[in-house]
């Protein structure tokens, strides 16, 4: 369990000021969105950026330094960074030629990162993004594009670093981290769960004398699980489930990373990587500077991970490079490279976007006071319907928790009630119309709930917003379905996802054709929103006895089995609660 802390809701926020206060020789803090590099490569012609939830230190934000990555943007504990935060550290860099953005595969990230990337090239900056998909536990071999990303993502962020301070071109840089990627698989096995701050029960247990076979780094649990074994079995089996992988036409090198998930000791470590050193060796595998310890962890979990990233001569040579991060560091001289002496100079004062006309908030980040501009009584509407919405998910915070548990992480409770509260926070400043309220509380609920959820939900507001575009045709029931069903749109072009993925569409999806019918049928606004939550409520129930097919609850189908996707339930508690203030609005 977390024994120091504030509160669960400031543990990440404390961290990195913390993090970024011991080391400030290496570091600046970003406030609310990550950190970036105090000095820069003189020959750094792109930047590289990378990102992920709190919890898993020293990933990302321990790499940030000479020779590895220029920013890390961080969400809460065990959730992706925002778009916002996101944009935010890469405008804190100095300007370059390119931006590569390199993330774990997980559906809050994609997301977050896809929108960052979308705002950042609409300002005419050049920018990519490689997502690190390592875990072999996660899906098939010929379905490696779904797997997720865990501790190998050090090999690929390590050597994309590498590039850039040679001076590389983002297409160079993006191609070798592609490169790398390819040539990396991991595996992961836990002995114990981890408690989430705040939380009194694990995400997980594994039973005594039992190992949870193929976890992943934001808790989730294994997709099987085998007796205790001695360290040389459990080495066996992690090598003989990543060597069958090796591609084709390899050298026979590789790097190789042990990797502690916050509670195994490095003893213990140790003891493992000797037998799984002797069984490379016997099938003939050099391995080059191979790493033991904790790189990326998982709160406090007791458990493991091995990864192999196969090598070529470019790959070996940028894996040895220099570099100088608070928690990866290697001197300079171990292998011939064009030029071994570090230039950097200064980095100019962080530059953050003042984004005051689309969500309410100063170039710090700050809520600013904006005028009503004669806001009409729909806006007192929205705002009262979202406090309703806030009051309804926070009463059912733990059990949303519960419910993301089963197959993943556990945060989707306190990541809605998060959200929620930036955009009951944004709704309460002026708003000149319904459309811009929208819109505010959308970005602020991506910004502050993060995720997968809190994207979908920005995405969502934001095309409902654009439904809803004072244009002087009022808002009339007719335009409000149209403005939902655009919303809806957006949400499935967003999250490539479908009726029958046991995803929040599936009460969505249902909600909006129900809604429509009833409408068209001359039923009133607020009648047929009623009876659109009702059916939302009941495919969100019936969700449990769906296996997901995309997102994090993927590779745990068969866990998932009998419980609803957390996702639809807080969808149709939203939607019930809006409804509810429809049918008794506000005097």
């Amino acid at each position: 369990m977390t024994n120091i802390s504030n509160g669960a809701t400031e543990f990440a926020g404390d961290m990195l000021s913390g993090y970024s206060s011991a080391y400030s020789r290496y570091l600046s803090l970003v406030p609310g969105a990550g950190v970036v590099r105090r000095t820069v490569d003189a020959r750094a012609t792109t930047r590289l950026v990378l990102g992920g939830g709190s919890g898993h230190f020293p990933w990302t934000a321990g790499f940030v330094g000479a020779g590895l990555a220029d920013g890390a943007a961080l969400g809460d504990v065990f959730t992706s960074p925002s778009a916002e935060q996101i944009y935010r550290v890469a405008k804190a860099l100095p300007p370059a030629g390119g931006v590569l953005f390199c993330y774990g595969n997980y559906a809050g990230d994609v997301l977050h990162f896809d929108m960052a990337q979308a705002r950042l090239r609409g300002e005419g900056v050049d920018c990519r993004g490689v997502v690190v998909t390592d875990d072999v536990a996660s899906a098939a071999a010929d379905n490696s594009a779904a797997r997720r990303g865990i501790a190998g993502s050090l090999a690929v962020f390590k050597v994309a670093g590498a590039a850039v301070a040679r001076g590389d071109g983002i297409d160079d840089v993006e191609r070798i981290a592609r490169l790398a990627n390819a040539r990396t698989r991991s595996l992961g096995v836990a002995f114990a769960g981890c408690t989430l701050p705040g939380a009194a029960e694990p995400l997980f247990r594994v039973e005594p004398g039992s190992i949870a076979i193929g976890l992943g780094i934001h808790g989730e649990p294994g997709i099987r699980t085998v007796p205790s074994m001695p360290a040389r079995e459990l080495a066996a089996l992690l090598v003989g489930a990543l060597l069958p992988e090796a591609p084709a036409g390899n050298s026979g090198r590789v790097t190789a990373i042990l990797n502690g998930l916050g509670a195994t000791s490095h003893e213990e470590l140790y003891v493992l990587w000797g037998g799984i050193a002797r069984l490379l060796g016997d099938a003939g595998i050099e391995v080059v500077m191979p790493e033991v310890g904790e790189l990326a962890t998982s709160l406090d979990m007791a458990g493991c991970s091995l990864t192999l990233s196969w090598l070529d001569d470019e790959l070996a040579e940028l894996w040895a490079a220099p570099a100088d991060t608070p928690s990866f560091r290697r001197a300079a001289g171990q292998v011939p490279v064009a030029d071994g002496k570090q230039l950097a100079v200064a980095v100019p004062k962080a530059e953050v976007a003042d984004s005051r006309d689309v969500n309410g908030r100063d170039a710090g980040g700050r809520l600013v006071e904006q005028g009503d501009g004669g806001a009409g009584p729909e806006v007192d509407l929205a705002r009262v319907a979202l406090a309703a919405m806030l009051a309804a998910v926070s009463k059912a915070e733990p059990e949303l928790g519960r419910l993301d548990a089963v197959a993943g992480d556990g945060d989707h409770g306190s990541g809605m009630a998060r959200g929620l509260r930036a955009a009951v926070d944004t709704a309460g400043l002026g708003h000149r119309d319904l459309s811009s309220l929208l819109r505010a509380a959308g970005l602020a609920w991506s910004d502050k709930g993060g995720g997968t959820s809190g994207a979908l939900w920005g995405v969502l507001l934001g095309g409902v917003a654009d439904g809803l575009a004072d244009d002087g045709q009022g808002y009339s029931a007719s335009r409000v379905v149209a403005a939902v069903s655009l919303g809806r749109d957006r949400v499935v072009e967003a999250g490539h996802a479908s009726v029958g993925d046991k995803t929040m569409l599936d009460a969505l999806v249902p909600f909006v054709d129900v809604l429509r019918t009833a409408v068209e049928s001359g039923a009133p606004l607020s009648a047929a929103w009623s009876g659109a939550a009702q059916v939302a409520t009941e495919a969100a129930a019936a969700t449990a006895d769906l296996r997901p097919r995309v997102g994090r609850a993927r590779p745990l189908a068969e866990r998932s089995l009998g419980s609803p996707d957390p996702g639809a339930v807080s969808l149709a508690l939203c939607l019930t609660a809006a409804g509810s203030v429809l049918a008794a609005p506000p005097a």
